[in-house]
């Protein structure tokens, strides 16, 4: 069967695939630092050489930021669309890192082996997987498995600030059926899952500004307002006693989980009180009336996510602020507007100032929630697919944090996308010592096979 001699070939290319992950990983590919421009430049044209030597029309793409990678391979069938990311998050702190953070390895662990560099699991060893997939997939067809065009890009962990302009540039060529994104992950180390649902996210900057200077308060604590204290009373209403968010018109567009999902939710081996302990909690905080795996997928927030004001400092300063300011962060679900909520906060604020304070209010661009179609068939076969990988079959799960790309597929290109990932809470993406547990990288190749068959069958 083809389908088992691709798998073999995954098998037996292991070693080989490791190794041109390693050189991937070698690269230092930070984004958001411009020493690093050349590194990026060095990555996409790594990227471009092996799927062209895989048989793709790949080409780097020049942008005003960081190159594109885009590779093409037409044949019959449903034209899938994969991407991926190559650039990676800097490694500060270095003092914290146990070995060099582009010099990858794999190490032994407690949990198994696990190939420790920065990007092995976000995104290099995730979009690698796929490639390699493809690579087996020649090795034991002598052809690529599809209709398919893989964009890569090298601006993800810096806002992606070139890709919006890329697809509207693109959108014939980039058009698909469906689109695979690889850079989420497992629900635990045996369960596969795929993510359906996506919050959005809106942040907010703002200031309230009191008296015209810094103020001494021995002469004025007391009768002077203190902008500190203004800050304070205002975010400590943010929230009441059940955890509810209180700006008017906050919830407008939250819709409850189908039942369906939810009860697969509830299914799913959860531990509430592991999840908070470890980090040092214990007591959910959230939304009453939700577990804490619904508060987290499913449900919207507003965090408080910095607070500032008068002198933090070496020492002590005894002055009254002229300004505080704050920093917050919405998750949003279901059809909740990011302008609208911006709005309602703002307002919010203001009715809160009182006599002789003025509101200096900033708000980044804002993005809606995502709710994946479930109903498409090829969620159903890439369910499968994975369920036939694992252990355990896989799961549709809510994810808690954004994926802007997501949106942007189905705003500018009109498709949908299918989030398959193999990554590991425990993985330390963004953080010092990041690992790819080696097991995901070879089981993530497999799967990515049984998906290709599956789907491309359509």
């Amino acid at each position: 069967m083809t389908l088992d001699a691709a798998l073999s070939a995954a098998d037996r290319g292991l070693d080989a695939a490791l190794e041109r992950l390693f050189a991937l990983l070698r690269i230092p590919s930070i984004s958001t630092d411009p020493v690093y421009h050349a590194d990026c430049v060095k990555a996409a044209d790594w990227l471009v050489d092996e799927l062209t030597g895989l048989g793709f029309a790949a080409s780097r793409r020049d942008t005003p930021g960081k190159p594109m990678v885009v590779a093409r391979h037409e044949a019959p069938g449903p034209k899938m669309l994969f991407y991926g990311h190559y650039d990676v998050q800097p490694v500060d702190p270095l003092e914290l890192w146990d070995r060099k953070p582009f010099d990858p390895a794999v190490e032994d662990t407690a949990a198994g082996k696990v190939i420790r560099a920065r990007g092995a699991a976000d995104d290099k060893g995730q979009m690698m997987t796929f490639v390699e997939a493809m690579r087996a997939w020649k090795a034991a067809t002598g052809a690529l498995p599809g209709n398919l065009v893989l964009l890569f890009e090298g601006e993800e962990e810096s806002g992606s600030p070139s890709l919006i302009p890329f697809l509207e540039a693109h959108r014939e060529e980039l058009a698909a059926d469906i689109a695979f994104v690889c850079d989420t992950g497992m629900f635990d180390t045996d369960t596969p899952s795929i993510t359906t649902m996506l919050r959005g996210l809106l942040a907010v900057e703002f200031a309230v500004k009191g008296p015209s200077r810094d103020l001494h308060s021995g002469l004025f604590g007391g009768p002077a307002m203190n902008p500190n204290r203004v800050l304070a009373k205002i975010l400590s209403q943010l929230h009441d006693g059940d955890g509810r968010v209180t700006i008017p018109g906050f919830y407008d567009g939250v819709t409850p989980v189908p039942e369906e999902i939810a009860a697969g939710w509830r299914a799913l081996d959860f531990d509430a009180a592991a999840f908070l302990g470890e980090v040092g909690l214990s007591v959910p905080a959230g939304e009453q009336g939700f577990s804490v795996l619904e508060q987290v997928w499913a449900r919207p927030t507003a965090e408080i996510n910095g607070m500032w004001g008068g002198y933090t400092g070496a020492g002590f300063k005894t002055v009254l602020p002229a300004r505080a300011s704050a920093k917050v962060s919405f998750r949003l679900v279901g059809t909740q507007d990011p302008i609208a909520i911006r709005d309602a906060f703002r307002a919010w604020i203001e009715a809160r100032l009182p006599e002789d304070f003025e509101l200096e209010f900033v708000s980044r661009d804002g993005a809606p929630a995502t709710v994946m179609p479930t109903g498409r068939p090829e969620f159903a076969r890439a369910r499968a697919a994975l369920s036939a990988e694992w252990p355990n079959p896989a799961v549709f799960a809510g994810g808690g944090g954004s994926i802007p790309i997501v949106g942007r597929f189905r705003e500018i290109l009109g498709v949908d996308s299918v989030l398959i990932g193999f990554g590991l809470d425990d993985d330390g993406i963004h953080s010092p010592n990041e690992k790819y547990s080696l097991r995901s990288f070879h089981k993530g190749i497999r799967s990515w096979v049984r998906v290709l068959d599956a789907v491309r069958a359509g």
